[in-house]
This record gives C-alpha cells, sequence and structure tokens, in this order.
C-alpha cells in the first residue's frame, strides 16, 4: 500500500524563534499590520510504502526522531493518508 504522510516540525514553545521574530518584525514593511507572533517551523511530504496504516505510522515516527527533527529544539506531529 501507499501512503502519503504530512510532517509538522516546530520549535519548542519555550525556545526562542529568531526566525520568526524577524519575519514578524519585518512584516511592517510589505505592510502588514496587526501580526502579534510568528514561529517558523517545517513541513515535510513522504510518500511511502508499507504493508497497513499501522507500519506507515510507525516508519514516519522513526524518520522523525532519529532523522527529520531535532528532539531538543523541536517536537512534531504528522498525518497519514492513503493514496492510489
Amino acid at each position: 500500500m501507499k501512503f502519503l504522510a504530512e510532517i509538522d516540525i516546530m520549535p519548542h514553545k519555550e525556545l526562542l524563534d529568531p526566525q520568526g521574530k524577524t519575519v514578524a518584525k519585518n512584516l511592517h514593511h510589505i505592510p502588514v499590520d496587526g501580526i502579534l507572533d510568528i514561529r517558523v517551523g517545517k513541513h515535510i511530504q513522504v510518500q511511502l510504502e508499507a504493508e497497513n496504516e499501522s507500519e506507515a505510522n510507525d516508519k514516519i515516527n522513526l524518520a522523525c526522531k532519529k532523522l527529520l527533527a531535532n528532539l531538543i529544539m523541536e517536537n512534531y506531529t504528522f498525518h497519514i493518508k492513503e493514496i492510489d
């Protein structure tokens, strides 16, 4: 079976996000006002093959823990759906 995983990786809320602060600080130049806070993260799409959704879930969870996310500074969430 083929699956598509949509992974979102964001910095921990307790940590400063210098990239987000820079974006928020400079939005008024284009001009966009009223922005209170921005946090910048990553969105990753992965197509994979697995026997079932549970196996696909395990594969993506392992990939996030071991490579895609820095668990000291980031957290992750993901959603998996079957594709044709």
